[in-house]
């Protein structure tokens, strides 16, 4: 079964670099190079994966998670980013906010590598049994 992808990243090349690679891995992938109109086609639950660039103009990749969750709080989101981000740091202004970060400088193998180890680890999380104790 192919793998969902939402990417929205401002730079046309980049989306159109990283749906070719993706595609070749069996991934099916979703590209949009402005947040707002990705926003307009979301299909709730219809992807395994979204992944948002963090600087982009009119809407930063922040802005549009919030807005994403609204209309689908299960999808896992990461985020790529061509700066150099302290995760910590991160964390501390953005707790509410699950934080993987990829730099852009990653290599289709590795970044095949760590999106089916996102979705993977999602959809585990997912079958995990809930235990209540009375």
């Amino acid at each position: 079964m192919s793998r969902r992808i939402l990417l929205v990243d401002d730079e046309k090349d980049i989306t159109n670099s990283i749906k070719t690679g993706l595609e070749r891995h069996g991934f099916v992938v979703e590209p949009y190079n402005d947040p707002s109109e990705a926003l307009a086609h979301i299909r709730p639950d219809g992807y395994d994966l979204a992944v948002f660039d963090i600087r982009m103009p009119r809407m930063s990749g922040f802005e549009l998670y919030r807005r994403f969750k609204k209309a689908d709080g299960h999808t896992p989101v990461c985020f790529l980013t061509a700066f150099e981000i302290d995760a910590s740091e991160f964390d501390k202004l953005f707790p509410d906010v699950p934080v993987t970060l990829l730099r852009k400088t990653i290599t289709l193998s590795q970044l095949v590598r760590r999106l089916n180890e996102i979705i993977e680890g999602a959809e585990s999380a997912k079958r995990r049994p809930v235990i209540v104790k009375s």
